[in-house]
């Protein structure tokens, strides 16, 4: 059993910068792909950034290219989403998420496709 555990999140102004990580507790997740998703009360649940299991794929949303970067530290088995440029629509809680097939040659989108799930970070941005 994988259980994400985020960290990193708070309150930053428009135009500034967070990281958010997010490490397995239980067994490592290196075999999984590892997504980014963030939720308002008012929408689904919606996909923000993935890397593959390797790390030589990311996918993301187009509402954050270019301003959002993904990466993994396989060593240490975290991943982090690095957010610049945060907007007030940036508001949101962030869960991470781990694929639960393993080694997927791609990077889903999809939430079905991902078994585990962590309890979510606040992040607000906010002058």
């Amino acid at each position: 059993q994988v259980q994400p555990v985020e960290s990193g999140g708070g309150t930053v102004q428009p135009g500034g910068s967070l990281r958010l990580s997010c490490t397995p507790s239980g067994r490592t997740f290196n075999d999984a792909a590892v997504s980014w998703f963030r939720q308002v009360p008012w929408k689904e649940r919606e996909f923000v950034a993935g890397i593959k299991w390797s790390g030589e794929t990311t996918e993301y949303a187009d509402s954050v290219k270019g301003r959002f970067t993904i990466s993994r530290d396989r060593a240490k088995n975290v991943v982090y989403l690095q957010m610049s440029s945060l907007r007030p629509e940036d508001t949101a809680v962030y869960y991470c998420a781990a694929d639960s097939t393993y080694r997927r040659w791609s990077v889903s989108t999809e939430r079905a496709q991902y078994g585990y799930w962590g309890q979510g970070t606040q992040v607000t941005v906010s002058s």
